[in-house]
């Protein structure tokens, strides 16, 4: 067992994170616990409640480092795209696509229960401005539309790609032959803004 001035908090602090990502690779975050994750750092539980303050801000913490992974990807898609169309399908992708790459990463983000502490601000404040990037988006592509219109279609987009990849990663789109997610998205994005622009 490692003595407490092996490493500085924030050092634990990192490897802790790190290797809860290494768990989550392989393992759904139902199978690690606390002490699992102290006795594969060379710490005890006690030690990461001191640094984090509660496993359950410890779980925050690492979701908190997959929507800024999420983030940067959709930065940079982006920039890649010419039109607020475009850019709406490459959030839609990006949010696909990670899921599909770290599953059970994605999943802790939505299955993770705060069992009655309240959000910090840090991670309200993530979440505030993924939203904040669609409604813009949104926005651009019909500026007629007032700001209640636009968070709940920002609300109805972001919901059906959930959905979508949540069906895909359970495989329970029910269909004889395999479907590609990218496909779904598409055809919900062309239909929806269609109508969003007639309106």
């Amino acid at each position: 067992m490692a003595r407490r001035n092996d490493h500085t908090h924030q050092e634990i602090r990192d490897m802790a994170l790190d290797n809860v990502k290494v768990f989550l690779g392989e393992h759904s975050h139902h199978e690690l616990s606390l002490r699992k994750l102290a006795k594969s750092i060379g710490y005890v539980p006690s030690t990461l409640v001191n640094i984090f303050g509660s496993y359950n801000l410890l779980l925050l913490s690492s979701i908190a480092q997959t929507l800024d992974e999420i983030m940067l990807q959709v930065n940079q898609g982006l920039e890649n795209s010419a039109t607020p169309e475009e850019a709406l399908k490459a959030i839609a992708y990006c949010y696909y696509d990670f899921a599909q790459e770290h599953p059970n990463r994605w999943r802790l983000v939505f299955q993770h229960n705060m069992n009655g502490e309240a959000l910090p601000d840090w991670q309200e404040n993530r979440i505030n401005q993924m939203m904040g990037v669609l409604e813009e988006i949104i926005k651009t592509i019909n500026p007629h539309k007032c700001d209640s219109d636009v968070e709940k279609s920002s609300r109805v987009i972001w919901a059906s790609v959930h959905g979508i990849t949540l069906l895909s990663l359970d495989d329970l789109l029910f269909s004889s032959t395999p479907i590609d997610g990218h496909l779904l998205i598409d055809n919900l994005l062309l239909n929806y803004i269609n109508q969003w622009k007639q309106h």
